[in-house]
């Protein structure tokens, strides 16, 4: 069953989330360190047999595939923003429930014994406010369990377009988990250092895994919408080179991406 959301319900800034995503079709081939992170998940859920699943911002279904293929539950509800992925996630999973809409302000129903969601959280408008909400589905004993990034996720374009997402750090996570009586809470960071053989080559990569330098990625304290021109992106190539210049495995200049993820596992009591 699929339970549809008009894209008219979502805030503006959630639409052009879901565009950008949508617009992404070679996602699966260019997002390497958000599957090495969904793997990850996978290895670090406690029980492989469960009674509810939820899971949130389940794009192309990366994680979806992996909890198909190695989680048993009676019941999976999989929810993701953008309509265009309903399909593919129903193929994965043919007896879910998929709910596409806005999961900071839809009606997830149900108690869940896993909640897990596989770099979707840093969209939220509100993050923090996630952990919240998945006490209140959580059944007790169940499990939370997620990935998001860190403010030093991206720190080559913050430093050089003063864009991104305002991440919270690993002391907010802790506090918002403890705050809402969360047990047997770990938390991780590790961070990516992806090379690439020029700046444009990066913001190509970012384009076709949906993230942009757009009003998508301004922070809450930065209101202007980013544009690029042809002076700014020579400035930003040759800045690029001056600042975050390395030396790929072959020994040939790069510039890197900086990823930094951070997971999180806790229990509900």
């Amino acid at each position: 069953m699929e339970i549809l959301v008009t894209p008219d319900s979502f805030s503006a800034r959630k639409q052009t989330i879901a565009r950008h995503f949508a617009s992404a079709s070679d996602y699966d081939q260019h997002a390497s360190i958000q599957q090495t992170v969904c793997q990850y998940l996978l290895e670090n859920i406690a029980h492989t047999k469960q009674s509810s699943v939820l899971e949130v911002g389940a794009g192309t279904g990366q994680m979806t595939r992996l909890l198909a293929e190695h989680i048993q539950s009676q019941y999976w509800l999989i929810n993701e923003l953008c309509a265009e992925q309903a399909a593919t996630l129903q193929s994965i999973l043919p007896t879910a429930d998929i709910a596409i809409g806005d999961a900071e302000t839809m009606d997830l129903e149900g108690i869940h014994s896993l909640i897990v969601s596989a770099n979707a959280v840093q969209w939220f408008d509100n993050p923090l406010n996630f952990v919240t909400q998945s006490a209140q589905r959580l059944q007790t004993g169940g499990q939370l369990l997620f990935s998001t990034f860190t403010p030093n996720n991206f720190l080559q374009i913050k430093a050089l377009t003063g864009q991104g997402l305002d991440y919270p750090d690993i002391t907010e996570w802790q506090s918002a988990l403890t705050n809402a009586d969360f047990e047997h809470i770990e938390l991780s960071i590790e961070r990516f250092d992806l090379p690439f053989i020029n700046p444009y080559a990066v913001l190509k990569h970012m384009k076709l895994t949906g993230v942009s330098t757009s009003q998508t990625q301004v922070s809450s304290r930065n209101t202007q919408p980013f544009r690029w021109t042809k002076a700014r992106l020579q400035q930003f190539e040759s800045d690029y080179w001056q600042h975050f210049s390395a030396q790929n495995e072959d020994g040939q200049s790069c510039v890197n991406l900086t990823y930094e993820v951070l997971t999180v596992s806790a229990f509900k009591p």
